[in-house]
């Protein structure tokens, strides 16, 4: 497999670098000309290599907060008949709503710099831990629970041993999915209101018709989307280890 994979990348890079020199230059670049662009113009640029350590942490920080945000508002709605009929029905509609549209918002309260961007990616990232972290609270069986707390468990004895085991599934799910999400709400608020991040050198590059530097920033961003999912990946597996026995 990992052979067939590798040929299968290494056809879509020889047709893609036909296809780019064949057509229009201004419109998309060869892999040869975006590797060139990444340790010509991109990477020993220092305005655009601080610009992707700044959006790496606004990234992080938007992250944390919203495992941590997600997780605790999970816990308390998922814990009880009440919240999931009373709370979960608004928190479902909340993530309905496209958050670009709160964009101009997010920029009035924080303005135009890393904290509105931290903002927003939080706003993107929060609510797919804390809907499926209350889609795996329904995966527990009261029946479980009260077990438990029949033979004299501590609450925190339940959440670790009970609760925990039949939530994990959905839970890394939805620190998946809040991973894309968050550095999708920081790019959109890099485009929209930043004058000198990654959305600003992005927006240069396009309106310059310059694809080749583009593409390579566009393929850093992708390189370290991969990286911090791969890290949520090995947590899983840190922490679903009876899965694999």
């Amino acid at each position: 497999m990992t052979w067939t994979r590798r040929l299968v990348l290494l056809a879509v890079l020889i047709l893609w670098e036909i296809g780019a020199r064949v057509g229009d230059p201004n419109l998309i670049a060869p892999p040869s000309a975006i590797t060139r662009a990444l340790f010509t113009a991109v990477l020993p640029d220092a305005d655009i290599r601080n610009a992707i350590l700044i959006a790496l942490f606004e990234v992080i920080v938007a992250y944390v907060l919203a495992i941590v945000v997600g997780l605790v508002l999970g816990l308390a709605i998922g814990s009880s008949n009440l919240g999931r009929r009373s709370l979960y029905p608004i928190v479902l509609l909340l993530y309905a709503i496209p958050q670009v549209v709160l964009l101009p918002l997010f920029t009035l309260g924080f303005g135009i710099g890393p904290a509105a961007k931290i903002a927003f990616g939080f706003s993107h990232g929060v609510f797919p831990v804390l809907v499926n972290t209350i889609a795996g609270m329904r995966n527990v069986s009261p029946l479980y629970l009260k077990a438990a707390q029949a033979m004299g468990a501590r609450r925190s004895d339940i959440l670790r041993d009970v609760v925990f085991p039949h939530m994990v599934g959905s839970f890394f799910t939805g620190l998946r999915l809040a991973m894309t999400m968050t550095l999708l709400g920081v790019i959109l608020a890099e485009l929209y209101v930043s004058t000198a991040g990654i959305g600003y050198f992005t927006k240069l590059f396009a309106e310059t018709f310059d694809p080749a530097p583009l593409f390579a920033l566009i393929g850093t961003l992708a390189i370290m989307a991969i990286a911090l999912n791969e890290l949520v990946r090995v947590a899983e597996r840190r922490f679903t280890r009876w899965k694999y026995v």
